[in-house]
């Protein structure tokens, strides 16, 4: 007979027809709880290679299974790599039987896969369970649950656990997202995603969309009489603009410009003192004066030091300026080992974003090589680097080379002298 019907009155059902009922009933196998409750959960207290499962009520393939108490399963002995061991409920319809089972993984393997046939072994799975090398204990960190729960037309389930080849229009609330999904034949979609621009219907496809009108009395926030009140605009908003700033040769009306002076010439004024008065050189007077022009006018001239913290000064030598005066022994081997060198600057980035090529072929010393030298008093340091060279004490370093070879000359002019005597 292709067609039957049941349960009926004096009618005998299997147990097949029984377990088929109750999974359309039940939709899909799971634990009779609220998503995260306790039925059949599994946990570990590093009591010892062993887990406990908590009592609970579960259907498995439309076959009912309850627990009322806590049930301890042994974890087999540590593997020569890590682990996974699976905690089931294992339905056998030969055995007649649901029962708490592990399946024990491989070392060094995956997640193992369960058995689920249709209308043989079944397995639904708990947790799983991470067994470390050498582990002598499972603790709670090891365990990981993977409960899928009941539910009808509306069910309850994390991502980890939505059910399997769930039917169209399956509905429930995901607890990992706390958003309502239904099950559309092919993926899980939100019940009530969020809208933004990329999923509104009929949105321009392109911003501003192209150009269009408005009737007066559809525009909203318009100003309540003509011309509106003062008010102001952002330069973004403004239309007609010119495309480049400044614009275009141009003038404006005395009247129209705002901020102007009130009294013309400007009421009595001053400027930073940085060129006239302090530390500064109030003598100096901000003179751009090339360092090639003759010199004229009365008065000393002085080369100028810049100080660390950008003061100037008068390079001054007398006596009267110093103190503690002593010898000091400047080594002339070191002196006549410098190598003058000659090199390009390196390019730099200026302050308006341009690339200014370095000077070429400057003539000089590398300020490394005079430290290295042991000439390091004519080395200047910026933040604790060598930054440059005293060019200006490159003549008090020359002294003892030239009173050496003055010595030497003396030395040899008196020698030819005594050669000729003998002679």
């Amino acid at each position: 007979m292709s067609i039957s019907s049941y349960p009926f009155d004096g009618q005998a059902v299997s147990e097949g027809q029984y377990s088929y009922l109750f999974r359309e009933l039940a939709s899909h196998s799971g634990i009779a709880d609220s998503v995260g409750g306790t039925g059949f959960n599994v946990y570990a207290d590093s009591s010892g290679m062993r887990v406990k499962v908590n009592a609970g009520y579960a259907i498995v393939r439309g076959h009912s299974v309850q627990s009322t108490a806590t049930e301890t399963l042994t974890i087999a002995a540590a593997s020569a790599a890590r682990r996974y061991d699976r905690i089931v409920l294992r339905l056998d319809p030969t055995a007649n039987s649901i029962t708490l089972a592990v399946v024990q993984g491989t070392s060094g393997g995956s997640v193992p896969a369960l058995t689920q046939t249709d209308t043989g072994v079944f397995e639904f799975p708990l947790a799983t369970v991470t067994v470390p090398v050498g582990a002598a204990t499972i603790s709670a960190g090891d365990v990981l649950g993977e409960r899928e729960f009941l539910g009808n037309t509306v069910g309850g389930w994390t991502t980890a656990t939505r059910p399997k080849s769930p039917r169209t229009g399956r509905l429930g609330l995901n607890t990992s997202t706390n958003q309502w999904e239904f099950w559309n034949g092919t993926q899980w979609k939100d019940l009530a995603p969020t809208i933004n621009w990329s999923t509104i219907e009929g949105a321009p496809g392109t911003f501003p969309p192209a150009a269009h009108t408005h009737p007066w009395g559809d525009v909203t926030g318009k100003p309540a009489t003509f011309p509106p009140s003062s008010h102001n605009h952002d330069w973004d908003a403004i239309t007609g603009k010119p495309s480049t700033f400044a614009p275009a040769s141009h003038s404006h009306t005395w009247g129209s410009i705002t901020g102007k002076p009130s009294t013309f010439e400007p009421s009595s004024h001053s400027h930073s003192g940085y060129l006239t008065s302090g530390s500064t050189i109030s003598w100096a007077n901000g003179s751009k004066k090339p360092h090639s022009n003759a010199a004229s006018g009365s008065g000393t001239w002085y080369s100028v030091w810049v100080e660390g913290d950008g003061t100037f000064c008068r390079n001054t030598s007398s006596i009267k300026f110093k103190e503690n005066v002593r010898d000091y022994a400047v080594n002339p081997d070191a002196v006549l080992a410098l190598r003058p060198v000659v090199y390009d600057r390196k390019d730099q980035l200026g302050d308006d974003g341009a690339v200014k090529e370095g000077r070429k072929d400057e003539v000089g010393l590398i300020a490394e090589e005079v430290e290295a030298a042991g000439l390091d008093w004519m080395v200047n340091y910026l933040d604790g680097e060598v930054d440059g060279l005293r060019y200006d004490l490159l003549g008090v370093a020359l002294v003892p080379v030239v009173q050496r070879q003055a010595k030497q000359i003396s030395d040899l002019e008196a020698r030819l002298a005594r050669l000729e005597a003998a002679a």
